[in-house]
């Protein structure tokens, strides 16, 4: 199985070799990759060995086959589709993502309970009242759910998405909620995150004033 460090690097890759594709770069070492993304050389070749991407000596990867490799390995070359539950400001600018179509994700549907905003569409996609939800997952198969609701509702309804056959859930909301050992789930906090940079950086200022 592929360490999980590893899978949270290969995008990194990517981004990056995508962008070099798109200058018409031929080839990149793993030392100019290192150099960029601030990961060691070696580290860059271990990765991409488990996709048994090899470079050559003195000449590095090939830039259009390696990034369509990472592409092909990571699923982003094929569509997903997804419900998004929870309309409000997070779950309406991910719906408005584009770029996550560019990394096989299309959100085909949004789910809310609020009066005022189901029945309208935020950009081209619908949102529709969550009673439907077993219905219009019934009629489309769709296995992802992407969960951007407040909190203290987050349980409840991942409670309800595994009830009607939702296999894997992205949880962008700060509570840990609990799924079978059957159900995909990755958590992604931005709250998280904020906590930490400030965290830092009040450590970093704190460190100025230190005296020996």
């Amino acid at each position: 199985m592929l360490p999980e460090p590893t899978l949270r690097r290969l995008p990194w890759y990517l981004a990056y070799v995508k962008m070099l594709d798109g200058k018409h770069q031929v080839h990149v070492s793993s030392t100019q990759i290192a150099k960029t993304l601030n990961v060691d050389a070696s580290q860059i070749a271990k990765d991409l060995s488990f996709l048994n991407i090899k470079g050559k000596t003195r000449i590095g990867y090939e830039v259009h086959p390696l990034a369509r490799a990472l592409n092909e390995f990571l699923g982003f070359k094929h569509r997903h589709n997804a419900f998004l539950i929870g309309t409000g400001s997070l779950g309406s600018a991910l719906m408005r993502d584009l770029g996550l179509m560019q990394y096989g994700l299309n959100i085909v549907a949004g789910f809310d309970i609020d009066p005022s905003i189901v029945g309208r569409n935020v950009g081209d996609i619908p949102v529709l009242d969550f009673s439907m939800f077993p219905d219009k997952q019934r009629s489309t198969g769709v296995s992802i759910a992407i969960i951007a609701v407040p909190a203290q509702n987050a349980q409840e309804v991942a409670n309800t998405l595994v009830q009607n056959n939702i296999k894997a859930i992205w949880n962008f909301t700060p509570f840990r909620i609990k799924v079978p050992r059957n159900i995909v789930l990755q958590n992604t906090s931005i709250y998280s995150d904020l906590a930490i940079m400030y965290n830092r950086m009040e450590s970093s200022n704190n460190s100025k004033y230190c005296t020996k």
